[in-house]
């Protein structure tokens, strides 16, 4: 028999303390205004940038586990089998999946909830359900997904990110660079999706890995995801070591781009193309008089931007 969405979870008794301050909210408007962060780790994950920016987040911050998924009936071992540790003639230890739900505090003292662990293969459905039982029962008001994509741009610029949401007013400083468009599905995409139709706030940014790197480790990509969750929610999220990750990062690349003319000219190329893109999003000066170019005329230049990737076919 399948089970209900309330039986994939497990609530620990460190969730009291956010089951009675919402048992004790009257009105809708009295709630708190929690934050939960997901960031699952999964195909939308580039270089593990949303996994690496929760562990930070976990290692740096206090925090505490409050509530615990049944992963062994949501994962698929054989898809993404697990470490076991093998010493001499035994096996000694199981590294068991795990998908729990950690009560953080930002660096003011300001509570948030963090959902992190593996992305379910199975029963998407039931899992979107239960964390959306979660969502109301500990007062969450706004639900944020750290995610991150493989783009044809170079490790030597900016990260940039896509943005999106429930509601375009909860992302109104992001551009728009995409038209309508089929993509596979994620979890954290259903749980957006389904908690948009239950009317709470849910969106999303994802950083744009460079796709040599999507395989590796890219802390730079990491520090911007926090950097935008601290925009988005006003939350004080710690940065120093993701930043000092990436500058160590970014040196290791450097030295291993340049013993290959090969990818040095990609790098090149790819600067060149993201220089362009860059240049065409800012315009005239708003001071100046002018204008700004439209959504539709920034997405129509990154479409541009990615059909010369493609005629190009530069090298991994």
């Amino acid at each position: 028999m399948a089970q209900r969405p309330e039986e994939l979870v497990e609530l620990l008794p460190e969730a009291e303390q956010f089951l009675a301050r919402e048992a004790a909210v009257g009105t809708p408007a009295e709630r708190a205004g929690l934050v939960l962060v997901h960031d699952l780790a999964g195909d939308f994950d580039a270089a593990s940038a949303g996994t690496l920016a929760g562990a930070h987040l976990l290692a740096s911050l206090p925090s505490e586990v409050i509530a615990r998924f049944d992963a062994d009936s949501l994962v698929d071992y054989r898809a993404r089998r697990p470490r076991m540790s093998f010493n001499s003639d035994r096996y000694e230890a199981f590294a068991a999946p795990e998908i729990a739900l950690h009560a953080v505090e930002d660096d003011a003292g300001t509570p948030f909830l963090l959902l992190h662990g593996a992305e379910p293969d199975y029963a998407w459905e039931r899992f979107v359900a239960a964390v959306r039982g979660l969502v109301e029962r500990l007062g969450v008001t706004s639900v944020v997904a750290l995610q991150a994509i493989p783009m044809p741009v170079p490790h030597t610029r900016p990260v940039t990110v896509t943005a999106h949401a429930t509601r375009r007013q909860l992302i109104d400083s992001y551009p728009v660079y995409w038209g309508e468009m089929r993509i596979p599905g994620s979890v954290s995409a259903l749980l957006e999706l389904r908690l948009g139709e239950a009317g709470v706030d849910a969106l999303g940014v994802a950083a744009h890995v460079p796709h040599y790197l999507a395989q590796a480790t890219y802390p730079a990509a990491s520090l911007t995801l926090v950097e935008h969750l601290e925009q988005l929610t006003g939350l004080r999220l710690p940065t120093e070591s993701l930043r000092e990750a990436a500058e160590a990062n970014r040196t290791e690349i450097d030295e291993q781009i340049s013993r290959s003319t090969d990818n040095t000219a990609v790098v090149a190329a790819l600067e060149q193309q993201y220089d362009s893109f860059a240049a065409a999003r800012e315009g005239v000066d708003l001071l100046s008089g002018g204008e700004v170019p439209s959504a539709e005329e920034i997405g129509a230049e990154f479409e541009r931007f990615l059909a010369d990737q493609d005629r190009r076919g530069p090298q991994d």
